[in-house]
Parts: structure tokens; C-alpha cells; sequence
């Protein structure tokens, strides 16, 4: 799929009045919220529709929404009127993101699936653009999760083979890396038991 392609692709599913993975945060982003420094400045990666952001923004942070799709950062900016927030959005392909040098207390990806080249640029630059003490948090669909058909990229390529991630994250401290089989309820687009990975890493 080229960036074209994928630009297209997620337009044309975030162009509906319903939000396809719905409006509530995931539900591994609320449960480990608290492991960002507080108050702090954080990114979320391929935000989509807005429903993380929202949800970081409203625990107080600084939140930054980055994806391809004007049509979901449109949808961000009307959920986060909705819930009487702050949300900055930013329209950008993450191949051609330069990203500041020490610039975010936080770094989220959920569900954010890139091409090996884009994932690789992304996870090489998390030394670099990670504050001190700050924390990269992913939660993302490994290849076995083609077995259950629930959710995701129907590409075994796009899917995140734990051992590979481990080696892309050298530069980070890895606090939790773990492969759980649990069931996913997000919208339309996330729905059933799924194989994920979870990850949290911290700059040092």
C-alpha cells in the first residue's frame, strides 16, 4: 500500500458520523496512564479518530494527535470539543516525520501498524525525541493475531513479531514487554479475543 493508498484507505473509513473504534480510550492506555511523568508533553502515533488523545488530554496532558488522515484529525478536533478539551493536531505521513530532539515526556502507539522501513524510522528515533525519563507505550496486533480475524491489518507484514520489536527498542529500557491474548471491544474495527503486544519503555 503506498502513502496515497493508506491516505485514501483511512479517509474513507473515518468519513462517517460514527467513530469506527469508537470513543473510549484503550483500554491498556488507561490502565498505565499513570507511567507518563505527569502533566507532561506526549505524541500519539496514527492517532486516528481522536479517542486517546482525548482521553490523555483529559488527565491533564499536553497531547499532540499525529496521523495521515484529515478525516480523523477533523473527528479529533470535534471530540475534543466535545469533551471541553485541548488537542494539537498535526497532518503528517511518520516516513517523513523529523522528530524533535528531547522534546516529549511520552510517546504513544496504539495500533499505529507501519511498514518495517517507517516502523524502523520511528523506533530509531525514540532515543532521540524521548525526554529524559520519558516513556514510549505501545499496545499493537502480533502476527498470530491473522488467527483471530478481529481487528487490523490483514498483512502478516504490518503485524509486530515480538522478537524483531525487541531488537528495534535496544535503545530504550524495556519495563513491561509482553505478548497477551485478551479480548478487544474498540468501535467496530476492534471486536474480540486478540493476540497484542504491550509494551512500555523508558529513555534513561
Amino acid at each position: 500500500m503506498t502513502q496515497n493508498d493508506a491516505k485514501t484507505f483511512w479517509d474513507e473509513r473515518f468519513n462517517q458520523e460514527e467513530y469506527y473504534y469508537g470513543t473510549e480510550p484503550n483500554d491498556f492506555l488507561r490502565e498505565q496512564a499513570q507511567v507518563f511523568p505527569p502533566k507532561g508533553r506526549l505524541l500519539s502515533l496514527g492517532e486516528g479518530e481522536g479517542r486517546n488523545a482525548v482521553f490523555l488530554a483529559e488527565l491533564g496532558y499536553e497531547v499532540t494527535a499525529l496521523d495521515s488522515a484529515q478525516v480523523g484529525l477533523d473527528k479529533t478536533a470535534q471530540l475534543a470539543r466535545q469533551r471541553n478539551v485541548i488537542v494539537h493536531p498535526v497532518l503528517a505521513h511518520l516516513k517523513y516525520h523529523e522528530f524533535e530532539k528531547d522534546h516529549w515526556d511520552g510517546v504513544i502507539n496504539i495500533f499505529c501498524h507501519l511498514p518495517a522501513p517507517v516502523r524502523q524510522h520511528v523506533h530509531k528515533n525514540l532515543p532521540h525525541t524521548l525526554k529524559t525519563g520519558g516513556i514510549f507505550l505501545m499496545e499493537a496486533y502480533t502476527p498470530e493475531q491473522l488467527e483471530y480475524g478481529t481487528g487490523g491489518p490483514k498483512n502478516i507484514e504490518l503485524l509486530y513479531d515480538p522478537d524483531t520489536i525487541k531488537k528495534e527498542l535496544k535503545g530504550l529500557e524495556l519495563l513491561r514487554f509482553e505478548v497477551v491474548e485478551r479480548a478487544i471491544h474498540e468501535g467496530q474495527g476492534h471486536t474480540g479475543m486478540s493476540s497484542v503486544l504491550q509494551v512500555i519503555a523508558r529513555k534513561n
